[in-house]
């Protein structure tokens, strides 16, 4: 039976205060009720688009689970009051869930990224998961889907049995895709950005030492400077400023 859900605010979202055997047992519970959910994998640029996006503010608010991705925003929530906290990050969280899936014989679909990486996925998780049953896989179109063509998708992940949907749609579009598909699809649906290019091959994660000391975030800025170097120096820097002043108005 999984705990009571627990939040702490961070700059203005309620993230999930949870370990990974809570979040196995919670996410076991609703997939196995079949219950359409949505989970956030919710880091930095999550949390500031946030405070100044009340669309998507809204979306992760809403959420059933927003788990602390982010290095910085596990420290946020330690620095709040709640100690231990660790990161729940999306590729990890990925793996955890195929074990889990795998062996309780829990089928998953695969929504998002390009038909070559959804193909080097399939072919990782058949390798590293032999029993895990993957119901099906999706490659969207990079422009907005017809209602037909959403109503055929819906149609397809409920008609294939899943119970976890892993969504990679890059934020914040996976998030605002899952909250407007809550009831509409049925199962639980974690949107996990770039952890579908990691575990393909396709983009090469941060060694160890560098997760572990909360620089992932570099390793990627390093890898792709072009793309990434306003959301990391940028939404960084506005995080900091937010939680600086939020921690100042903390009561002693």
């Amino acid at each position: 039976m999984a705990s009571p859900r627990v939040t702490c605010d961070v700059i203005g979202s309620p993230i999930d205060v949870i370990g990974w055997d809570e979040v196995n047992a919670r996410v076991g519970q609703w997939a196995a009720a079949r219950e359409s959910r949505y989970v956030c994998i919710t880091n930095v640029h999550s949390v500031v688009t946030a405070s100044t996006d009340a669309a998507f503010a809204k979306v992760l608010r809403e959420a059933d689970m927003a788990t602390p991705d982010g290095a910085p925003v596990a420290w946020m929530i330690r620095r709040m009051g709640h100690e231990g906290q660790q990161r729940i990050n999306g590729p990890d969280l990925m793996v955890r869930l195929c074990e889990w899936a795998a062996a309780s014989g829990t089928p998953v679909f695969l929504l998002g990224s390009t038909p070559e990486t959804l193909a080097s996925l399939v072919r990782h998780l058949s390798a590293t998961h032999p029993a895990l049953q993957v119901a099906g896989h999706h490659s969207p179109p990079f422009r907005a889907p017809t209602d037909a063509e959403d109503a055929e998708l819906v149609a397809q992940v409920n008609n294939s049995g899943a119970r976890l949907l892993f969504v990679s749609l890059g934020c914040p579009k996976q998030e605002t895709w899952m909250a407007a598909h809550r009831g509409r699809v049925q199962a639980v649906m974690f949107g996990l950005g770039a952890a579908f290019d990691f575990h393909a091959g396709t983009i090469q994660r941060a060694p160890r030492w560098m997760r572990d000391a909360g620089l992932e975030w570099l390793h990627r800025l390093l890898s792709e400077p072009r793309r990434l170097w306003k959301r990391y120096l940028v939404t960084n820097t506005q995080f900091i400023v937010k939680a600086s002043l939020q921690l100042l108005r903390k009561p002693v």
